[in-house]
């Protein structure tokens, strides 16, 4: 369902055209009524010829009450752009004019209102300057039309004309709904009501949703769009939510429902950024106001560019690449910018503005999630499609649940590489590097340092380690004559020398365990196979149940090896311990 905006000059008859369309008065509170002014958003609806439904929203045009104009205009996708024909183009025109510029709505018609109390000569000069003033913007070829809401003259053809321009139009669900408040109330009997545009998803009736920023999870009690109740909604619709378990005053105007863990909240965010035809530059500076959704924030421009900017906002808001923004300055109370999201959690700023002139609107969320990832490199796929409207990067490497890009897996590779190669060379007997030392040593998970190895033709796995293809370690001559030396001192009896006393390093010993040359037996006992042998050779000499002492003398050996060797022959279920005996198993 289309959502049609107005926009236009204060007391150009925007309140009027739309009672005159849809036969309901979009000012709600009475303090408006009173003062024929529209102070904040109102809405309204009617099926217009050829019986498409159209909501509109109707925004004031008062100067002093744009920040809730432009609370209204994000979620519109047609424009009725309204200009009285007795006073013509007027300050807020220009001002309505390059908001909807700046958020690029190309969709609309432009209505002359008031022909009934001018000339015909003054109105064809006010529809005349209209469409001078529309050129070189988005909506330079809308329709001009003239029309009366008091008498209804031309009202008939401006719906026509609407139904032919909207006829193209579909809203896409994406699976993503998300409903920015601009209304949050409480009905007795009811609780706790949300108002807002539905966008690129559907909701229904029991769904659990989320409130953002904040991540507060609630549950859809009711739903209700145009005065009529429904199970469920789809995307482009007003619709009226009633929330369980929370109370009203817990949400406000800004805040956005969608469903959990789809969407990011960042108060720092890159954006593509351009100005309104009347503003020359913008100054970093500056005091400025971000109006995204329905909510507006203050904000600084930290980074600068051309075409890009970074924004630093007051507090976290939920987005994703392409949303539109409109750029307020609140000294001068005028919009001077707008434009669109690039990267909402941005690592390098100035790799991501410089990202900023690729971005299109018209780009798919897979490409866009291209994009994401090669400024980034490296990214979490739940991230990057809450980033994307449900992106998925085409390109890269996909390891479990992270995305990582060619470039970057090949940078990751060669260090793997190199680290491996500086491990052989620094212990040549080791057998290469654990594959969780060489995870921590790249800045990656062991999933990713093991998708490495497996890709590389210069690396193997060797159990826990990562080796280079054809390393083989080997002792060298000065430590075989030290490795001959102490097998000699190892092999005269089991009261063997304690391992500090072997003459060997560490690497040594290591590389003969792995071997199977040496069997370590306690933390500074090793043993010679044979000598293993030797020890199971005499506990078969021993019938039954036997002690430590009787081991002892069995073997000729002293408790200070008995107990260990003992303790050794339990571990490795040669032996079981009952008490103070044991027994052969």
């Amino acid at each position: 369902m289309p959502v049609v905006g107005t926009a236009g000059h204060v007391d150009h008859g925007k309140s009027t055209l739309i009672q005159r369309i849809t036969g309901r008065n979009p000012d709600r509170w009475a303090e408006e009524r009173k003062r024929g002014l529209t102070i904040d958003l109102g809405f309204a609806w009617t099926t217009l010829p050829g019986g498409l439904e159209v909501s509109f929203v109707d925004v004031p045009g008062h100067e002093r009450f744009l920040k809730n104009m432009l609370a209204g205009i994000e979620a519109i996708d047609f424009a009725l752009f309204v200009v009285a024909a007795d006073e013509g183009w007027m300050p807020q025109s220009e001002e309505h004019l390059a908001v909807l510029d700046l958020l690029e709505v190309r969709q609309g018609v432009v209505a002359v209102t008031k022909s009934d109390v001018v000339e015909p000569d003054l109105l064809d000069l006010a529809m005349a300057e209209t469409e001078e003033q529309l050129a070189g913007t988005s909506l330079e070829s809308a329709p001009v039309l003239a029309v009366s809401g008091v008498t209804g003259a031309g009202v008939p053809d401006l719906l026509r004309t609407m139904a032919e321009e909207l006829s193209i139009r579909r809203d896409a669900d994406t699976g993503r709904p998300r409903l920015w408040v601009d209304r949050s109330f409480a009905v007795p009997g009811a609780g706790t009501i949300v108002t807002g545009t539905l966008l690129d998803g559907s909701l229904s009736v029991d769904d659990s949703v989320m409130i953002y920023p904040g991540e507060r999870e609630t549950r859809i009690r009711g739903i209700q769009s145009h005065e009529t109740t429904h199970p469920s909604v789809g995307p482009g619709r007003r619709v009226a939510l009633n929330l369980a378990g929370i109370d009203h005053h817990e949400l406000a105007r800004g805040d956005m429902i969608g469903l959990p863990g789809q969407w990011v909240t960042s108060d720092r965010v890159v954006v593509s950024l351009r100005t309104a035809r009347f503003v020359d530059e913008l100054d970093q500076r500056g005091a400025y106001q971000l109006h995204i959704g329905s909510s507006a924030h203050r904000v600084e421009i930290t980074g600068m560019r051309a075409g890009g900017a970074v924004l630093q906002t007051d507090t976290p808001i939920p987005v994703a690449v392409g949303d539109r923004f409109i750029l307020r300055d609140t000294g001068r109370r005028l919009v001077v910018g707008g434009g669109r999201v690039v990267d909402p959690t941005p690592g390098r700023a100035e790799r991501a503005m410089f990202a900023a002139s690729n971005l299109d609107p018209s780009h798919s969320p897979d490409q866009i999630a291209d994009m994401l990832l090669a400024i980034r490199g490296r990214e979490s796929l739940s991230r990057l499609s809450a980033e994307t409207h449900g992106g998925s990067p085409v390109g890269g490497v996909i390891v479990g649940e992270e995305a990582i890009t060619t470039e970057l897996f090949g940078d990751l590779t060669a260090r793997a590489s190199t680290l491996v190669g500086e491990e052989h060379d620094a212990h040549p007997l080791r057998p290469g590097v654990p594959l969780a030392t060489l995870a921590e040593r790249l800045g990656v998970t062991p999933a990713i340092a093991e998708e490495v190895v497996t890709r590389s033709k210069d690396l193997i796995r060797r159990g826990p380690d990562v080796a280079a293809e054809g390393h083989r370690a080997g002792l060298t001559q000065t430590q075989e004559e030290a490795w001959a030396r102490a097998r000699d001192r190892l092999a005269r009896d089991l009261s063997v020398p304690v391992e500090s006393e072997l003459g060997l390093d560490s690497d040594v010993i290591a590389h003969k365990v792995r071997s199977g040359d040496l069997v370590r037996v306690s933390t500074d006992l090793l043993f010679l196979p044979e000598q293993i042998e030797e020890i199971k050779s005499h506990l078969r000499a021993l019938q039954g149940d036997f002690t430590v002492a009787e081991f002892r003398d069995q073997a000729g050996v002293t408790r200070k090896y008995a107990v260990p060797i003992l303790e050794w022959t339990d571990k490795e279920g040669l032996t079981v311990r009952r008490g103070d005996v044991r027994r052969l198993r």
